[in-house]
């Protein structure tokens, strides 16, 4: 019950508060889905590395999330690295282990996917530009 009540609180805190004010930083990672429902693009602040021509994150409530729900039903994505958007694909991979992959992302935002996180699931995005 404890995680389901942290789970809305931190979807409430992300959605209302910090996902606007980071998607304003120019600067801040972004993943670009497209919204199942809508068709619209639905941008997400997120923390990742990239490595060659993958770009890997870590989900922390995994297929609860919206943005892999759209990625399941599209994989074309957008992911603004740095200022620049690049187009890529992304596949779920259930399989890697979130946190051996926590450990080699970020610091600051693994720090909160792994504290807030309830259903980590890692995603890599193949970069095609």
């Amino acid at each position: 019950m404890a995680s389901d009540a942290r789970d809305r609180f931190t979807n409430f805190f992300q959605k209302r508060v910090a996902n606007p004010l980071m998607r304003r930083n120019p600067m801040q990672t972004l993943l670009e889905t497209t919204g199942r429902k809508s068709g619209e693009p639905r941008r997400t602040p997120l923390g990742g590395s990239r490595v060659g021509d993958e770009f890997w994150f870590v989900s922390e409530f995994g297929d609860k999330s919206q943005y892999v729900k759209n990625i399941e039903a599209n994989p074309n994505v957008r992911v603004r690295l740095r200022g620049r958007w690049h187009k890529g694909t992304a596949h779920l991979v259930p399989d890697d282990d979130p946190h051996a992959r926590l450990q080699e992302l970020p610091q600051f935002n693994s720090f909160g996917v792994r504290t807030f996180g309830t259903n980590l699931l890692t995603i890599r995005v193949d970069l095609t530009d």
